[in-house]
Order: structure tokens, then sequence, then C-alpha cells
């Protein structure tokens, strides 16, 4: 593939992650008070939490640090994209983490907090743009370690 179909493949990726995020983010805010809890199935519930820091809310009092962590992450990101677009499937953790990253960083500059809202058991509640985030790290792992390449 080539790095501009590579490109343009990451950044559609990425455009649809935020637009996920962003829209059942604003559902959340406009259908349950924070707060609130409602169950979809056992187990499983949608909650309306404002998440100040990051990942199970830690570092909560991170401010503009955690705004200029954010860009330094996605900086490198990029660096590493422009770097090794020509290899099988980098678009695919790349638009996701960048479109997770966009997502999240969205709510925190509007509005300080970020906007969780699935619950299960035992974990913190969380968003789309988190899936799109831990499903970008795996599937970089696999870019990066996945099954040898073959000579023909």
């Amino acid at each position: 593939m080539t790095s501009g179909a590579s490109a343009l493949r990451a950044a559609a990726l990425a455009v649809a992650v935020v637009a996920a995020d962003q829209g059942t983010k604003a559902l959340v805010r406009s259908g349950i008070d924070v707060g609130d809890r409602d169950g979809v199935f056992p187990g499983v519930e949608l909650v309306h939490v404002r998440n100040r820091g990051v990942a199970f809310g830690l570092f909560a009092e991170g401010g503009i640090v955690l705004v200029a962590v954010a860009v330094v992450c996605v900086t490198a990101l990029l660096a590493f994209f422009a770097t090794h677009s020509r290899r099988p499937l980098v678009w695919l953790p790349t638009g996701l983490l960048l479109g997770g990253a966009a997502g999240n960083l969205i709510d925190r500059v509007r509005d300080s907090f970020v906007t969780d809202f699935i619950d299960l058991p035992l974990w913190p509640a969380f968003n789309v743009a988190d899936m799109a985030i831990t499903f970008g790290v795996l599937s970089l792992l696999y870019v990066l370690e996945g099954p040898p390449r073959h000579a023909d």
C-alpha cells in the first residue's frame, strides 16, 4: 500500500472514531444526569461520569499538563506513522489511536473533563475513545510483533 493510501485510511478511521465518540458522549450528556445509571443488560450499565484525570481517574488535577502530554504522544505517533507508513496495517492502530486521543482531547479542552459512560463490573467507566485507544494499542502490538513474514 502506498503512503498516501495508508494516510487516507488512518485519517478516515480517526474521523469515524471521533464522530462515534463525540456522538455517543452527546447522547449521554443530554439523556443521563451526572451520576445516574441505566442498566442495559445484566452487568452493563450506562452512567454519566465526568473524569478529570486519565485512565482510572489518575492525575485528576493534571489540567494543562494532561493536554500537553497528549499532544506530545500524538506527535510521536504521527512521527512513527510517517516513518512506517508502508508497513502493512499500520494505518489501523494509527487511526484508532489518533481518533481516540482526539475524542478525549476535545472533551478535555472544551469541558476540562472527559465524559465516560460505559460501566462494567469491577472496571471504571469508559467511552468509545477509550475503546479505540485500547484496540489501537493492541493492533499496534500486532503490527509490530505480529506473525513473521515468510520470504517467497
